[in-house]
């Protein structure tokens, strides 16, 4: 008893012994994972209030941005000097010329002490009846004295960062004018407004650099810069259509094709056709054409059509010319028209296609030759019909085509030329997406081949042929 006593004593203590040392390795085992606890959760927060410092001085949207816009298959980390720039904005450098190039021309008190701003552009004026479909010069150069807004293109002041250089000279309000009938005293000083603008040009560093490629010449009236065409062939034109140039001259590979300012008021008050319960039977004109009918090279086709169209019920084929109370006629006729006839002019194309589409009016587009705005962008066959001249003058083809047009298809056409329409209206200040900013966009799509030109130049021991 006495040794089992004493062995169960000694049992006793070594098991407390144990235990005891078991406690105290527990207990300095949970101290150890507390202190790591503390440790991680201090070195989180210590990570989230860098974070938060880092963030609030850096903006790091403009990093995001560029990875989610590089194509497949390109590291962030590239330099190349050919990464897409697409999303950036045209860079234009606008020559400071004197008011008489410009601006003087609407206003003959205008001072050129001044430099022309936003604040001191004179609007264009609401009196100017025809004039306002040559006007685009107005337009593009107004879209660069405003800044702000989503715009295609900014004015930039040091033209070594310039992608193309606009030159801000109204030439096509020259021609309307001064002598605007060609055989009129004044017409000289168009001419010499373009021979001192050319002495200015070719005198500039830029101009000589690329030799006026990367310029931006605005001519929308067939008789723009008639004088001096030939001098300014390598840079990118703003053209109406090609009726009148060479093709040494202008092309679709560097000019720009632009819409006519239209000159009827758009459709778009309340209460118009958007509100009406059947568009189709609201207009009762089949087809509507007013304006004048004597014209050059194709425009013939206007008197012939007179007689092929004359004596149809559904027809309104009328001679007009343009003035103030003949153009709200014609607003009032194309907005109660199915169909908007558009035969070529003195050159293929003409301001009445433009009035028809801001009318919603379906373009009867007749004009072997025409070239056509934004059509890298646009399909015209979708709100439009063509037909040759050909057919045109085939009789009664016109007529019976349009007379069994389904009327479902002319719904499907009308609702796609309201949705277009917004693409050639010209305005200040320009919106997203209207004409303005179109052009500026269709400039940018030939900067590509301007540089390309001007790099091979360079290099080049015989210059193209152009010069």
């Amino acid at each position: 008893e006495s040794l089992c006593g004493y062995d169960s004593i000694r049992f006793v203590k070594t098991q407390a012994t144990k235990n005891r040392s078991q406690t105290v390795g527990s207990k300095s085992h949970h101290e150890e994972m507390y202190g790591k606890t503390i440790c991680t959760i201090v070195f989180f927060v210590f990570l989230i209030a860098s974070y938060s410092i880092y963030m609030g001085t850096v903006d790091p949207t403009p990093y995001f941005s560029q990875l989610q816009s590089l194509p497949r298959g390109i590291s962030s980390s590239s330099s190349s000097p050919c990464n897409s720039t697409a999303a950036q904005p045209l860079r234009v450098f606008m020559y400071d010329l004197p008011r008489k190039f410009n601006i003087a021309m609407m206003d003959p008190h205008s001072s050129d002490v001044e430099p022309i701003t936003a604040k001191n552009l004179p609007p264009w004026p609401q009196t100017s009846g025809i004039k306002r479909q040559h006007s685009v010069e107005y337009w593009l150069m107004a879209s660069l004295l405003r800044n702000g807004g989503e715009k295609e293109a900014v004015r930039v002041f040091d033209p070594e960062s310039a992608d193309a250089f606009y030159v801000p000279f109204f030439s096509s309000l020259s021609f309307n004018t001064h002598g605007k009938n060609m055989t009129d005293p004044d017409t000289e000083f168009d001419r010499l407004l373009q021979v001192e603008l050319m002495e200015y040009l070719e005198n500039s560093n830029y101009w000589q650099r690329s030799g006026g490629r990367d310029h931006v010449i605005p001519m929308t009236h067939p008789n723009a810069f008639r004088f001096l065409r030939q001098q300014v062939n390598a840079s990118i034109l703003i053209v109406a259509d090609f009726g009148r140039y060479p093709k040494e001259m202008a092309r679709l590979d560097k000019d720009v094709v632009s819409p006519y300012v239209h000159v009827v008021e758009s459709f778009r008050e309340d209460g118009d056709d958007d509100s009406t319960p059947d568009p189709f039977e609201a207009r009762s004109t089949l087809l509507y054409f007013r304006g004048n009918t004597v014209r050059k090279a194709e425009g013939r086709i206007r008197l012939k059509l007179e007689k092929l169209l004359a004596g149809n019920s559904d027809v309104h084929y009328e001679k007009s010319v343009a003035t103030t109370q003949n153009i709200k006629v014609s607003t009032e006729g194309m907005r109660s028209s199915k169909f908007c006839l558009h035969p070529a002019g003195d050159t293929p194309s003409s301001c009445r296609l433009f009035d028809a589409i801001v009318s919603h009016c379906i373009p009867v587009i007749i004009s072997d030759k025409i070239e056509l705005p934004f059509e890298d962008e646009i399909d015209y066959s979708e709100f439009s019909v063509f037909y040759s001249v050909k057919e045109a003058l085939e009789p009664g083809f016109i007529l019976d085509n349009l007379r069994q047009f389904p009327k479902e298809k002319w719904l499907k056409m009308w609702e796609n030329l309201k949705n277009v329409s917004h693409h050639f209206e010209f305005q200040y200040p320009p919106k997203r997406e209207d004409a303005v900013n179109m052009l500026w966009r269709q400039v940018k799509h030939k900067i590509p081949n301007v540089k390309l030109a001007v790099h091979r130049n360079r290099r080049l021991k015989v210059p193209d042929w152009w010069l």
